[in-house]
């Protein structure tokens, strides 16, 4: 359904990205922002359901500044390859890619722009609800929100967590909502990473209330 395309940051890099129509004109976009496998197979599909679903989807490479074509697998090798370029990047770089997906969106026509992400992508979306143009954000399982809880989203924002996930204990994740009890935040019985069907934490049902949570939420905000 999709395509690749070269998108341009706001600091003028250029990087690589997937984008997927939707089927008819929509006036709607969404960032999609990986998790630390790159714009890999999963996140390609991603992008494209969401295309399925109305929006004009766009999937930056976040990595392409350190290392094109970034495609990992969920083994423990692709875990500590994909946690290192994840490590390497600077905040400000990270933004300036974020912002530059938006600006893509908007210059196709979308008058709102949301942001998702999944894992890595959990807490850049969170950090771009606090300082990026969009209308809505949305953050999977993102390890970084809780050390970044002192910002204060600008938009509408829902977080979903897991209580199985050993990465982000429920006491931090209790501690992120009374922070902000603006945010929506929703916690399944699940593991990290659970929304991803090529990962062995999968969980179809928590997977999918938090899909169709997703897309109520965007729908709300993003009309």
């Amino acid at each position: 359904m999709g395509e690749q395309r070269t998108i341009e940051s706001t600091d003028g890099t250029q990087i690589g990205a997937y984008q997927a129509k939707p089927g008819s004109a929509t006036a709607a976009g969404l960032v999609v922002i990986q998790e630390i496998f790159g714009v890999n197979r999963h996140i390609r599909n991603v992008t494209d359901r969401f295309a399925a679903d109305g929006y004009l989807a766009l999937a930056p490479a976040m990595f392409d500044r350190r290392q094109k074509n970034v495609q990992l697998g969920y083994t423990q090798e692709g875990i500590a390859q994909g946690r290192d370029i994840a490590m390497s990047l600077k905040p400000d770089e990270i933004l300036a890619d974020v912002r530059g997906a938006i600006k893509a969106l908007r210059h196709q026509g979308c008058r709102k722009v949301g942001i998702v992400g999944f894992c890595f992508g959990g807490t850049v979306a969170w950090r771009a609800a606090a300082s990026a143009d969009v209308d809505a954000a949305v953050g999977y399982y993102g390890g970084g929100v809780y050390a970044a809880r002192e910002l204060k989203p600008k938009v509408p924002t829902a977080l979903h967590f897991g209580d199985k996930d050993a990465h982000i204990p429920m006491d931090q994740v209790k501690a992120v909502a009374d922070a902000h009890p603006e945010v929506e935040v929703h916690v399944y019985a699940a593991d990290h990473g659970f929304h991803c069907d090529e990962r062995a934490s999968y969980d179809a049902a928590a997977a999918k209330q938090a899909y169709q949570r997703t897309l109520e939420f965007f729908g709300k905000h993003l009309k």
